[in-house]
């Protein structure tokens, strides 16, 4: 740490990386960017340039020897995340990673191992549940808006990334596919919500064995489709609640909102938690209708690396910090187990436990205040 400072070090400058180099040069002011490196040196370029970012780095490997490097930032694709992150620990550095934390469960496992073994800290997002949307829900929640939450249920539902994305591919391959892609933000949520997982059960297929890309610059290519992209899962929460959660690449148009959760006195509608902001709406008996919640805490907008200020003020610190491994796990293992549910045609039990993280409180992460 410089000037009271963690220095953060950017492995992967693809198109997600946009939105962080904006927020850590501009909001949070607590933790600053040190260098980048990506495989298209191009794009590592424009972000130093963009950024006036001090140091442009060769590989990865470089990046971890710099000493002014306190965490690394993995924003590489999904299937790399193993690769990378698992360099970046034993290089001795603390690592925040895009979700998911790993593409599998056993390189999960294999990754908080070596974390724990090492005492460094592995943490990633999403953190939009962090946002003044999703906080506002838990609140309204903890205060027993609701009563007691009793179920939930989820809708990720689109056709698939080949017509509008750049790089397609790599969402029907091996780390992809909808659950993979969309499930974290939606059992992020979940769980800070309602509380965690029990077990888990599901139906899944693969609809269309190819996709052809209509986007540029890969138009005309077909992929072949290694995932499942129709994934129904149920989910039986250690509270007793039961959710469900469907997530889908294979539907054209579909009315279902997000996410709602049910309680033994109202219903919630929690936003999109793709995002930082609202709406929230709340239903008790005897009002007219759902009513429009106003929201409670800050960041409403676009505010990714949220979840990483709040472990670099953890590491200054010494808290604890709420986008942990403990989290990412928890959600990876219900993923991989919403994915072989569907083969095997059985209910499976998930080992990993997760206690809910402290809720928001204004200022702590040490952030420009408005």
């Amino acid at each position: 740490m410089k000037n009271n400072k963690v220095g953060i070090g950017f492995v992967g400058c693809g198109a997600i990386s946009g939105i962080y180099l904006q927020n850590i040069t501009n909001l949070f002011k607590e933790i600053e960017i040190v260098g980048v490196c990506d495989l298209i040196r191009e794009r590592a370029e424009n972000a130093v340039k963009n950024y006036n970012i001090p140091k442009l780095y060769n590989d990865m490997y470089e990046l971890f020897a710099d000493p002014d490097v306190d965490i690394v930032l993995n924003i590489t694709r999904p299937y790399e995340h193993y690769e990378v992150t698992k360099a970046a620990l034993n290089a001795g550095k603390h690592v925040y990673s895009e979700k998911p934390l790993a593409a599998s469960l056993a390189e999960g496992k294999e990754l908080v191992a070596l974390a724990k073994e090492k005492g460094l800290m592995l943490g990633g997002a999403p953190d939009t549940y962090l946002g003044a949307g999703i906080q506002t829900c838990r609140k309204l929640i903890d205060e027993g808006k609701i009563g007691e939450p009793i179920g939930c249920a989820g809708f990720m539902i689109c056709h698939g990334h080949e017509t509008w994305h750049p790089d397609p591919e790599f969402y029907y391959k091996y780390g992809g596919g909808p659950m993979m892609d969309m499930g974290p933000y939606y059992l992020t949520a979940m769980i800070n919500l309602v509380g965690s997982v029990e077990s888990v059960s599901a139906m899944t297929k693969k609809t269309f064995a190819q996709r052809t890309i209509t986007s540029q610059p890969h138009y005309g290519e077909i992929i072949d489709v290694d995932v499942n992209t129709y994934i129904a899962g149920n989910i039986r929460f250690e509270s007793g609640a039961i959710g469900t959660l469907f997530t889908t690449f294979d539907v054209y148009k579909s009315e279902n909102k997000w996410i709602e959760v049910y309680g033994s006195e109202g219903t919630l509608c929690v936003p999109d938690p793709n995002t930082f902001g609202g709406p929230v709406r709340l239903y008790r008996p005897g009002d007219d209708g759902f009513k429009d919640m106003p929201l409670e805490f800050d960041y409403a907008d676009n505010s990714r690396a949220l979840g990483l200020a709040d472990m670099a003020k953890a590491l200054q610190t010494g808290r604890d910090f709420r986008a942990s491994y403990k989290q990412t796990y928890h959600v990876l293992e219900i993923m991989e187990s919403f994915n072989k549910s569907g083969e095997e045609r059985r209910e499976i039990p998930i080992e990993s436990h997760f206690d809910k993280t402290p809720i928001m409180v204004r200022g702590e992460v040490g952030v420009i205040a408005d």
